[in-house]
């Protein structure tokens, strides 16, 4: 059983404490979260032990590795901190609020001689890596369009929003690193426009809706549609326009819930326990993160500029 400590116990937090619960091979055994109702609520239903403060998890706990859920504007100095404790970490995306960021945890990563997989669940849903293999082996001939679509029953608080990136970092990364697994090659130009309907003031200046266009370097259009409304539960859609053929996988749906995530998650959670213990990564690398960042913050660019036109 690879022993997890898990840092930050919110929203995804929580979904990683339900996706792994009933592991057989992977379990969360303590929590580090600043909150102390979300911490003493966490460790009750799940039996952790539990910390206040990072620090005192790595001093403390007996872990095999660290899972990162905290806010996105922490995740560089939780993993700093575990690589130089020599701990493996799987780390919940973006890791890192900007490409910077993420290119300093690679030299930090790289001297330690540290395990980091970076946790866009995607890559193991069964659906979406057969569509892969559908795509590469030239099934669907040549690839014109491919449309990420992420919609989130509702909006977090917005005291996680203005710490998020914006939505294209928040949401799109997801869609950005699919789209670059999916077809193997990357994101080019980008631009974007979103909704200027403002449903909580509170949350500045990310949007409640934002679509982006680009073009993947391999000459495919990709259509990525984010959402923070979608009443009933959430929804991710992946829809595939080919030559020869045409794919829509719904991979998230209100009627389905989070089945597919949290199996997802825990598949996720097993490769990153196998490639810890020396076999080989199945997951999404720091080289992964930095190009969905630097994606990411153009896209921010682009709809920050367009929002504060008249």
């Amino acid at each position: 059983m690879f022993r997890f400590g898990l840092v930050g116990a919110g929203r995804m937090g929580r979904t990683h404490l339900r996706a792994l619960a009933s592991s057989e091979a992977v379990r969360i055994v303590a929590v580090a979260e600043v909150d102390e109702v979300g911490r003493k609520t966490a460790a009750a239903e799940y039996g952790l032990e539990s910390y206040s403060t990072l620090e005192e998890l790595i001093a403390h706990a007996s872990i095999d590795g660290v899972l990162v859920a905290s806010p996105t504007d922490t995740h560089a100095f939780v993993v700093e901190a575990a690589v130089r404790a020599d701990l493996p970490v799987l780390c919940e995306k973006p890791c890192g609020s900007s490409p910077e960021e993420a290119r300093h945890l690679a030299q930090v990563v790289e001297t330690q001689g540290a395990q980091l997989q970076v946790g866009y669940w995607r890559r193991f849903v069964p659906a979406l890596a057969h569509l892969q293999e559908r795509i590469r082996g030239g099934e669907l001939g040549d690839v014109l369009s491919l449309v990420c679509s992420q919609w989130d029953r509702s909006p977090p608080p917005a005291s996680f929003r203005v710490r998020s990136g914006g939505i294209a970092v928040d949401m799109g990364v997801h869609e950005i690193d699919q789209a670059r697994w999916l077809l193997g090659s990357e994101a080019g130009f980008v631009t974007g426009v979103s909704s200027s309907v403002v449903t909580d003031p509170a949350a500045g200046l990310d949007p409640d809706c934002a679509h982006l266009i680009a073009r993947m370097t391999s000459g495919e259009s990709l259509i990525i549609s984010l959402g923070r409304y979608y009443p009933g539960g959430d929804m991710v859609r992946v829809e595939v326009f080919g030559t020869r053929g045409h794919v829509l996988e719904e991979i998230l749906t209100p009627s389905e819930g989070e089945r597919v995530q949290l199996e997802a998650l825990e598949r996720q959670a097993v490769a990153f326990a196998e490639a810890a213990g020396g076999g080989v990564s199945d997951g999404a690398s720091l080289s992964d993160a930095i190009a969905a960042l630097e994606f990411a913050i153009l896209a921010e660019d682009q709809l920050e500029r367009r929002a504060l036109q008249p």
